[in-house]
């Protein structure tokens, strides 16, 4: 029998019963063209048991507090989803951690936040949308936000948001457009030095950071001319980026990403509950059948995520269901995933 993997994913969410009802009083009853999927610990836990992860490290995906005109409404209700992730991670010892939830485009606001989550409530990181209501990362403006988490040596959870403009009709946002965001925040990044500028800032990039691993070079070429440097040096602040797997450990796209990333910067990811359970379980299986050696997918599954959060480093939470439950059902996920993800 194949030993449980003891994932750490990095890139699972949460949707606090308070929230969801916040979003429904302005209309919002989806995120990416997904309707909001029921999320409660217990059916989060029975998931990260079925996958063999150990740890989810939850983040609030989008549109997190931007959909909030008020900055102080925006802000209040950041607090509220961190003392909620807080507490969740306190009554679950070693099976949660959390992204904290900042109430961008507000970038000192945000600072005040990110500080006060990493210093005061023990967040593992901060969530930054790659944009919020039309603000991208690496804009103009935001230096107090990146001056906090370079203090704090903070890891950043980058997540995508619904482009600023109409969607396509028949093409749902998380299909395709989630992907570009991620890119354009990736580009705006690099494009305007903030890597350089706070270097200790670990930038983890959504989804196998959306096209980057695919267009990275054209990129680079782009950004060099642009600004006067070496496409070489361009493309070393790309790889300098973290990745998750999260819908990404397929054929095609898994490949392209560890050809692309540094060793030691891929980290397992879900993106549970709105990766309906099939769809987790699919990927899931393309990484184990991915032909990487032991150790190598050792470090996707856990390795990896421990060098950056290292209070999960050793840690065994106990699973109550063990590969048997994974095993199962593998073969129909696959066959179900296709249709499952499909938005409603």
């Amino acid at each position: 029998m194949a030993a449980i993997p003891r994932r750490i994913d990095v890139h699972q969410h949460l949707i606090p019963a308070f929230y969801r009802d916040l979003l429904a009083k302005e209309g919002i009853a989806e995120a990416g063209g997904r309707a909001l999927p029921d999320w409660n610990p217990e059916s989060a836990l029975e998931l990260m048991d079925l996958l063999g992860t150990e740890t989810g490290i939850v983040s609030v995906s989008t549109p997190g507090a931007a959909f909030l005109d008020d900055p102080a409404e925006a802000a209040h209700l950041a607090r509220r989803l961190n003392d909620f992730s807080a507490d969740l991670a306190e009554s679950h010892a070693g099976r949660f951690g959390w992204f904290a939830t900042v109430p961008m485009p507000d970038a000192v606001a945000s600072a005040a936040e990110a500080r006060r989550a990493l210093t005061e409530l023990g967040a593992d990181g901060v969530t930054l949308l790659a944009n919020s209501r039309g603000t991208y990362l690496g804009a103009e403006g935001q230096d107090s936000l990146w001056q906090t988490l370079d203090e704090h040596a903070a890891v950043v959870f980058v997540h995508p948001a619904d482009l600023p403009a109409p969607p396509v009709e028949g093409i749902p946002p998380f299909a395709a457009d989630f992907l570009l965001d991620t890119t354009r925040a990736a580009y705006l990044l690099v494009r305007n030095g903030i890597p350089r500028r706070y270097p200790n800032i670990r930038f983890i990039l959504s989804h196998a950071g959306g096209f980057v691993p695919y267009s990275s070079h054209r990129m680079a070429v782009a950004i060099a001319a642009d600004a006067g440097r070496s496409p070489l040096d361009v493309l070393d602040d790309f790889r300098d980026f973290y990745f998750d797997t999260a819908l990404s450990s397929s054929p095609a796209a898994l490949p392209t990403l560890l050809a692309f990333a540094r060793p030691g910067r891929v980290m397992f990811g879900s993106d549970w509950p709105f990766a309906p359970t099939a769809a987790g379980q699919y990927f899931a299986n393309g990484l184990d059948s991915h032909p990487l050696d032991a150790e190598s997918l050792k470090a996707v599954d856990r390795g990896n995520a421990e060098a950056l959060f290292p209070r999960f480093g050793g840690t065994s939470a106990p699973s109550r269901s063990g590969s048997g439950l994974r095993k199962s059902a593998q073969r129909a996920a696959a066959r179900l995933v296709f249709k499952l993800v499909q938005p409603t």
